[in-house]
């Protein structure tokens, strides 16, 4: 019980998110209407990504440094983790312009970036199944890795924000108005935060288990 206690508070941390993200009142903010209830699904899947992405980054570190196979290993379930949580990110907010866009894809800067941002790592996971040479494929992902987190940050956050976007935060934006942290209500807050730390810790406890299996898969190989 000890041990899992972040387990349980994932669950009920996303459960408390489903329940109370579909009844609790909800501002009326433009066109956005009763999609603003994507808010507690579609950001915070994000926000837990960048995450993930970010441990990833720490263990392709770790491993230059260290050469331990494990960090490899860690770095690279952590992506994965990063990469699913990145598309079903993208696919709700498909679902969101749908309604406030008209369209599920308009070629929007931030949806092009997004798009970018994640072929890049799945250009991270083609490039690990294309080497058989465990120590080289380590430190080549590595290096790749590093070199593609900081290229993700500036076209998810910053690019789109100097351009004309429909997207909030987007310069000149049109097609809704711009939701921001003032945007939310005491109540909407009390939903959104615990909805981050809730996907958050389901994407740590996704990783967690395959990374297990991973080592048991490949325990002859490592040593530490």
């Amino acid at each position: 019980m000890n041990k899992s206690w972040w387990k349980i508070l994932a669950a009920v941390l996303l459960l408390y998110t489903f329940t109370a993200g579909f009844l609790i009142h909800v501002p009326d903010i433009g066109n956005l209407r009763q999609t603003i209830r994507n808010l507690f699904f579609h950001v915070p899947m994000w926000f837990a990504q960048m995450i993930l992405l970010g441990i990833s980054l720490v263990y392709s570190m770790m491993y230059l440094y260290s050469s331990n196979l494990k960090h490899d290993i860690y770095a690279s379930v952590f992506a994965q983790t990063g990469i699913l949580l990145g598309f079903l990110g993208l696919f709700t907010g498909m679902i969101w312009a749908n309604y406030t866009w008209g369209a599920p894809w308009s070629n929007d800067p931030k949806q092009m970036c997004v798009a970018i941002a994640l072929l890049i790592y799945l250009a991270y996971l083609v490039l690990r199944s294309s080497m058989t040479d465990i120590d080289k494929r380590a430190k080549v992902s590595a290096v790749y890795n590093i070199f593609a987190y900081f290229i993700y940050v500036p076209l998810i956050m910053i690019l789109p924000r100097m351009v004309e976007s429909l997207h909030p935060g987007g310069k000149g934006v049109q097609g809704n108005p711009g939701l921001n942290g003032a945007d939310l209500d005491a109540t909407m807050r009390l939903v959104f935060w615990p909805a981050v730390i809730g996907w958050t810790l389901l994407g740590v406890w996704i990783s967690t288990l395959s990374i297990r299996i991973q080592l048991l898969r490949d325990k002859s190989l490592i040593h530490a």
